[in-house]
């Protein structure tokens, strides 16, 4: 074998070495460069985005981050209305970033209050300018207050049952004391006090602001039990208890009805 051809010989092994390492050696930074393309599009706002972020008066960095906030537990359980600056105020990441983000809101808010007000009186204005005989609500068909049914008649008295320290008694004493005027008097009763025991029937009326005048025009009387309980109830009454006495006729009334 002549040297040219031992020659060519060696040079073809060389090249059919070569393609291996070459394609090796250039394909990392061909996938590097897709890599930096695909990360500097992401980066980069549409002109719906940009525009947004003008009308919050955001940066492209801000935005950009309220946009991933929403990728996560936020966009998940806020409404699909939650503005970008509620957003970025809730995960603000110090105290200086969370009151810069209330300020702005607070400010939005207080514009747009200004603004409703603005148009509902100018709405009210035109109102009365285009329809100034016609009222937009019809009285005359909303539905009349109820007529308030009352067991009590003026005639009535009403017969009260109770005992000293007793505080279900004192609270429905109250109830019966504001009714005072709609019927002709109260009779009260007490039990658990010794008969002929008048002063601590008195130091009772005193201690729960028993108007005097009341006692002595007999719109309030203060009695001792002395068994008229168990006589009209046959034994079944319990402290406390409200009868209504309407001619001969005596009734027990529930709370419910005070």
């Amino acid at each position: 074998m002549n040297s040219r051809l031992k020659w060519v010989i060696m040079f073809i092994g060389f090249l059919s070495s070569y393609p291996a390492v070459a394609v090796d050696s250039t394909h990392t930074p061909i996938q590097e460069t897709e890599r930096d393309a695909s990360s500097t599009t992401a980066n980069v706002l549409s002109a719906t985005d940009r525009a947004r972020a003008h009308l919050w008066d955001l940066s492209e960095t801000e935005w950009r981050r309220y946009k991933q906030l929403m990728q996560g537990i936020r966009g998940s359980i806020s409404p699909s209305t939650i503005s970008p600056i509620e957003v970025l105020g809730i995960h603000a990441r110090d105290d200086a970033e969370r009151k810069r983000y209330a300020e702005v809101w607070a400010r939005a808010m207080y514009e747009d209050a200004g603004r409703i007000l603005a148009f509902q009186r100018a709405y009210d204005a035109a109102a009365k300018r285009l329809y100034p005989n016609v009222s937009l609500i019809d009285i005359s068909r909303l539905p009349g207050k109820r007529d308030v049914k009352t067991p009590f008649q003026s005639g009535d008295r009403l017969l009260f049952f109770t005992r000293p320290d007793c505080p279900a008694c004192d609270l429905l004493l109250n109830k019966l004391l504001k009714r005072i005027d709609q019927v002709s008097g109260i009779d009260i009763y007490l039990t658990d006090v010794d008969k002929g025991d008048d002063r601590a029937v008195r130091d009772w009326a005193s201690n729960h602001q028993i108007d005097p005048d009341w006692v002595r025009s007999r719109r309030v009387t203060l009695n001792h039990d002395g068994g008229a309980l168990d006589k009209l109830t046959q034994g079944q009454g319990k402290i406390p208890m409200v009868m209504r006495r309407r001619g001969e006729d005596v009734t027990r009334l529930p709370a419910s009805d005070l």
